[in-house]
């Protein structure tokens, strides 16, 4: 598969075993579209369009302040606030709150760039992760020896296996029974763990061992939101 920044080689996001592969997939683009806009991009015309009229969350600012040099930050800024004036404040205010204006700015307020793009392109590769699936052979076996799939993707890539034309029906129900057991094995493990925690603090566990549980609270946050505490 040729590798650009839109495509990223499935099997290299499988091979490792370690925590949720669609979290690493996430964590991959994000990182490259972060350094990809204050870089090359930053220049082209097409996009600069695009991101001055989405702006960029909380997180994605923060990332490309602390990545990119601050020149860059302060160009993309410069265009994207003249939008803002052009667009959200008049000359002259009314006499009243405009509601269509008010609602203009709400959307603006949950637009980003950065995340639109992740977005499609997780898509993107998810579609290409049901046909190498569908293919059996050496992904399939990778798929299987994922340690979890985290709460977040679990949803995400059932939610697009299911959509009309993404993926193939005949093997919908084994897709859904390995990946639901990834899921569910994982959560009732943490559980385990997490029960196990608790019970530490009692005087009369006193001298038993943590074990696997030492570490079961950052676990459980980073399987229920997808990110690590």
């Amino acid at each position: 598969m040729k590798e650009t920044i839109c495509t990223i080689p499935i099997n290299d996001i499988f091979m490792p075993k370690d925590g949720c592969p669609f979290c690493r997939m996430e964590k991959m683009l994000e990182e490259q579209y972060v350094k990809f806009i204050t870089g090359d991009a930053m220049m082209e015309p097409s996009i600069r369009i695009e991101t001055n009229k989405k702006g960029f969350c909380h997180r994605h600012f923060t990332q490309m302040f602390e990545m990119g040099q601050k020149l860059p930050n302060a160009l993309i800024l410069e265009s994207h606030l003249q939008e803002m004036i052009d667009n959200f404040m008049p000359k002259k205010a009314k006499s009243k709150p405009d509601k269509k204006q008010l609602d203009k700015i709400k959307s603006e307020l949950s637009s980003c760039y950065v995340c639109d793009r992740i977005e499609r392109d997780m898509h993107h590769l998810t579609d290409t992760i049901f046909v190498e699936w569908a293919k059996g052979e050496e992904f399939h076996r990778l798929y299987n020896e994922q340690p979890f799939i985290c709460l977040k993707h679990y949803y995400f890539v059932m939610d697009a296996a299911t959509k009309k034309g993404r993926f193939q029906s005949k093997y919908i129900n084994d897709f859904h029974a390995e990946t639901y057991a990834l899921t569910k094995n994982y959560l009732e493990s943490l559980k385990k763990d997490i029960t196990h925690f608790c019970s530490m603090f009692d005087y009369r566990s006193k001298g038993q061992e943590w074990g696997s549980s030492k570490d079961s609270i950052e676990r459980s946050i980073e399987f229920l939101t997808g990110e690590k505490p």
